[in-house]
């Protein structure tokens, strides 16, 4: 079934994961899971300090090439009938350091280690221009 745009939007923003697809600018695609804030239609992420091997993520090169991006989030459960999926897509684009800031403490008040250590990295903004979703069942479970 197809999910309002509220229902997407309320799903999405009570996901703890996300995954996040760029694509390059030889349109390579490349996917990686985001934890993230929103803020009414802005998502924020930040790269944070978790080991990487390197400081030139390909998501942000990605992004510079081609700003389109889609996030991703979704509920599998072995009961099929709980299964959702939510979908975001809109441009992305390096918020500066005001609208980082204020991300961050979004973040922070969403995941306790980034209360401990604060993400160090450029923020990745993404402005909403759409929601859409499925569910198995309208009765499906929510996030969690």
């Amino acid at each position: 079934m197809r999910l309002s745009t509220g229902e997407a939007y309320r799903r999405f923003t009570a996901s703890p994961v996300a995954r996040l697809a760029t694509v390059s600018a030889a349109a390579r695609p490349h996917l990686v899971p985001v934890v993230f804030a929103v803020v009414t239609e802005v998502i924020y992420t930040a790269v944070d300090s978790k080991p990487k091997t390197t400081t030139a993520l390909r998501r942000l090169a990605n992004i510079a090439a081609n700003p389109a991006v889609t996030v991703l989030a979704d509920r599998y459960d072995d009961d099929w009938s709980n299964l959702w999926w939510v979908r975001a897509d809109g441009d992305a684009r390096i918020a500066g350091a005001a609208e980082a800031d204020l991300a961050k403490q979004r973040l922070a008040a969403r995941y306790p280690a980034y209360r401990h250590q604060p993400p160090p990295g450029p923020v990745i903004a993404i402005d909403v221009e759409r929601w859409s979703g499925w569910c198995a069942d309208e009765r499906s479970h929510r996030p969690g």
